[in-house]
């Protein structure tokens, strides 16, 4: 019996599809990597029995990075980084242990099935996978066909199974197009990020970003924005008049008539036309036109049209309803979300889709009558080859989906009934008027036929006042006829939806990503959210755009990207050559990227009118090693440390606070130690700003503080305040916090764990002696007489934390309050005796390992 190893894109969606070809009868297994789960089954494939795996990865497997030094941002000229440096595929998430994980499961399988999600980023992961899991298969016979891929558009029973019995092949093609746009927005994205994240922030303390990103479809993104508020800024308003006239063609009715001339913008002939007409007694019907017209239904709904009316009519931001309708597509509630497309094919099962919305309160009548009556076929729309446009494939209610999912849904479903609905049609009657020689018209509508207005009240015909029965010549007095005043108004700043038009118009980003090139403009600071969704550009992101626009137009003009994207689609369909493609289009950046360099003083003319210099900001905290003159603490991220005098920037941790700590100096450079502290249930640390920045010892490396300084004799050093190794990560060092107490804890150099002792202690030192069992080292504690815990009523002791029975109901480990995402939670008191972990590294003996690292873990989870 062949075993038959299938890989969809996410847990969640594995379990559907396993569940939909076993008919519910699988057995189920948690992965070793805990995020992905097993479901096996029997069943017949390709006319054979067959044992079906069926698990996912967790989105891309790989992703692609520089190797080692192109990484750092000190030892590499940044130009360098378009064709000198090597990249490689590392594991996206290395925590996941992925490719061990489908290595595992792979490991003796015949076949392969890919369901992963099918666009061109799901092509792209289905090669990843197959690196992992080819060499580990089976070895097929000569001719025989292991490697299959499943296309399907939704989660139902009918799409699943079809897709089943219909296996095709990937396509590689569309998976190069996606490492060609990978390679392209790493290489240019981090050559110019890095450039002017170093140059300006090494000039200006206030520009309120931490990175001054650059990103080949991210900065064009902006550039709409920031063109908008140039239109704003630069827009002057003009008086312009206007006749209004109303007639009364009944006693106690009137009727507001449309001048023909609109307005105009000179002062002296508007008050010419006002006595003209003013002259007139009656107004005569010149003529009465009644035309039957059309509202034409929605084209079908694609993921570019969601994501404005999820923007413009539900205030949700782009990347918020994406990751939304991407939940309704893995719970099977509609189709694949990401789609170009606005046709549905001639086989699509319009009348089932329908059916399924019968039982909704809020649109049961409409769908029985159009059921009974027979739907419209939906309008002709854009064929883009890849996924039926996104539809509701079950019912659904409010409760089971709640808030925003069920707003999205409803829209969906109301759209998906317009679109099989009639158009809705109406009767306009437009009447002419003359009032002296000036002509006058009033329009009139009247619905005939609802159509799909009914589902969708919004795009209804607004209901008007009744025009009057009347013939040509009928006359009638005139109300009033006055000159109205107005002003020309400026545009608004763009708002979400119209911004995505734009994106979709110029090519800029695909359906998949423009919401993230939206979402990175707002991360970074360029633009703010305003009320209805409004983008407005901040100071810094007018000053880049303005800036590209002063040296290179092309590096935020939409033109560019545009043509690269259709070079990348060329890929994709097996008309052009990928490595070309690359070379071609690095070529064309790298010289702009030199050029850019070579004139960035034109941008920085404009930085320095809306941003002050490093000297001119933050305030006086510690004293600089070099000229013993004080250095500025700048809190604007990057929070830094600026000496005006010598012009030097001392980058600092990032998210805690700084403080002057107790105004003792570094042994080797003299300058003043700042204290860096995540907060009271958190870690705090020593660090010398220059030592942070230019390591002093070989064995150190930039952005370590004192509790990582290998200096043999320091008082602040990992060599005179270490006790022990971590008990949870591998290189870390339990370090004691000596500005902790009352409060006294010790806490790891790596990792968020931290030991609470001690409390109430008077004096806690580490002591140059070491622990025989562990090799710890001891720690000397003195309490006061009226709140000793040691026995005796001792005040003194001297023993190790590990090991010594005294100290170890005075022990308890917790995590930072600051924690990192895939650290676990939770705390536990010590019982019993365990071990240490070994003692410090560095200072006055040698290291050794730990005795037996399993008992010193048992010690703190039994």
């Amino acid at each position: 019996m062949k075993t038959v190893l299938m890989v969809a894109e996410k847990p969640s969606l594995a379990q559907s599809i396993a569940k939909i070809l076993s008919r519910g009868n699988m057995s189920s297994r948690k992965g070793l990597n805990g995020a992905c789960s097993v479901h096996e089954y029997t069943g017949s494939f390709i006319g054979q029995g067959a044992h079906f795996k069926m698990t996912s990865v967790c989105g891309h497997v790989m992703t692609l990075d520089f190797i080692g030094k192109y990484n750092s941002w000190d030892k590499v000229d940044p130009a360098e980084l378009f064709s000198k440096a090597p990249t490689e595929k590392k594991e996206a998430n290395p925590k996941l242990t992925m490719v061990k994980f489908l290595q595992v499961e792979g490991r003796g399988c015949d076949c392969i099935v890919l369901w992963l999600d099918c666009d061109k980023e799901g092509e792209n992961i289905c090669f990843e996978v197959l690196d992992a899991v080819l060499p580990v298969m089976n070895k097929p016979r000569s001719t025989e066909r292991t490697i299959y891929r499943a296309k399907f558009s939704s989660i139902t029973d009918t799409d699943i199974c079809n897709a089943m019995n219909h296996l095709g092949e990937p396509n590689r093609n569309e998976a190069l197009s996606v490492d060609a746009r990978q390679e392209l927005d790493l290489r240019i994205g981090c050559a110019f990020t890095r450039f002017q994240t170093k140059y300006f922030q090494g000039k200006y303390g206030n520009l309120d970003s931490s990175l001054i990103s650059f990103g080949p479809c991210q900065t064009p993104t902006l550039g709409f924005c920031v063109e908008r508020h140039d239109k704003i800024q630069s827009f002057k308003p003009e008086t312009y008049w206007v006749l209004q006239a109303k007639v009364n063609p009944e006693k106690e009715s009137s009727l507001t008539l449309d001048w023909d001339r609109v307005r105009v913008f000179d002062r002296e002939i508007a008050q010419m036309f006002l006595n003209i007409t003013k002259m007139a007694k009656e107004a005569k019907v010149e003529s009465v036109s009644k035309k039957e017209k059309v509202k034409q239904r929605p084209l079908a709904l694609n993921t570019v049209e969601m994501l404005r009316v999820a923007s413009a009519a539900l205030g949700m931001g782009p990347q918020h309803a994406m990751q939304i309708a991407e939940r309704l597509y893995t719970q099977g509630y509609i189709s694949y979300p990401r789609t170009e497309t606005t046709h549905y094919p001639e086989n699509f099962d319009l009348k089932g889709c329908l059916r399924q919305q019968a039982n909704n309160p809020y649109w049961a009548e409409t769908v029985k009558a159009l059921l009974s009556e027979g739907i419209n076929r939906p309008r002709k729309g854009h064929d883009a080859g890849d996924h039926p446009p996104i539809t509701p494939m079950r019912a659904a209610t409010e409760a089971e989906l709640g808030g925003d999912g069920w707003r999205l849904y409803e829209y969906i479903t109301r759209h998906f009934i317009a679109t099989v609905s009639a158009d809705c049609k109406y009767l306009q009657t437009t009447i002419s008027f003359s009032i002296g020689p000036e002509r006058f018209t009033c329009i009139g509508k009247v619905v005939t036929s609802p159509g799909f207005t009914e589902i969708m009240p919004w795009h209804g015909i607004p209901l008007e006042e009744s025009l009057p029965d009347c013939e040509k010549g009928d006359l009638f007095p005139i109300g009033e006829i006055k000159l109205l005043e107005k002003q020309t108004s400026p545009p608004d700043y763009l708002t979400e939806a119209e911004l995505i038009t734009l994106m979709e118009k110029h090519g800029i980003g695909t359906d998949a990503s423009i919401p993230v090139h939206i979402n990175n403009i707002c991360q970074r600071n360029y633009v703010t959210v305003e009320s209805g969704r409004r983008l407005k550009p901040t100071n810094l992101g007018i000053v880049l755009v303005h800036g590209y626009y002063k040296i290179d137009a092309e590096l935020v003009l939409p033109t560019i990207r545009s043509a690269v994207e259709k070079q990348l689609n060329l890929i994709a369909l097996g008309k052009a050559n990928y490595h070309q493609v690359l070379e071609h289009t690095l070529d064309i950046f790298k010289r702009k990227f030199h050029y850019f360099v070579d004139s960035i003083a034109g941008m920085d003319e404009l930085m320095e009118v809306s941003f002050s210099p490093l000297a001119a900001t933050g305030k006086p905290l510690s004293r600089c090693g070099k000229c013993h003159r004080f250095m500025k603490y700048i809190q604007a991220k990057p929070s830094r440390l600026h000496c005006s005098h010598c012009d030097d920037t001392y980058s600092l941790p990032q998210n805690g606070t700084i403080k002057l700590y107790k105004e003792l100096r570094c042994p080797l450079d003299d300058f003043e130690l700042v204290l860096w502290s995540s907060g009271s249930r958190g870690k705090s640390y020593p660090l010398c700003p220059y030592c942070y920045n230019h390591p002093p010892f070989r064995d150190m490396k930039k952005g370590m503080g004192c509790n990582e300084c290998t200096h043999p004799t320091c008082q602040h050093s990992l060599s005179m305040l270490g006790i022990g190794q971590c008990v949870e990560c591998e290189n870390g060092v339990l370090v004691l916090d000596s500005t902790s107490g009352p409060k006294w804890k010790m806490a790891c150099n790596k990792c968020n764990v931290i030991v609470h002792f001690f409390e109430n202690a008077h004096k806690v030192r580490v002591s140059p002696e070491t622990c025989d069992l562990c090799d710890a080292a001891l720690v000397d504690v003195d309490f006061n007489k009226a709140k000793s815990p040691l026995p005796g009523d001792e005040t003194q002791h001297s023993g190790c934390v590990f090991c010594d029975p005294v100290f170890q109901d005075l022990v308890e480990l917790k995590h930072a309050a600051m924690r990192h995402p895939m650290h676990r939670g939770g705390q536990g008191k010590r019982q019993g005796r365990g071990r240490g972990k070994g003692r410090r590294p560095g200072g006055r003996l040698n290291p050794k390992k730990p005795k037996d690292k399993m008992a010193a873990l048992a010690a703190y989870f039994v």
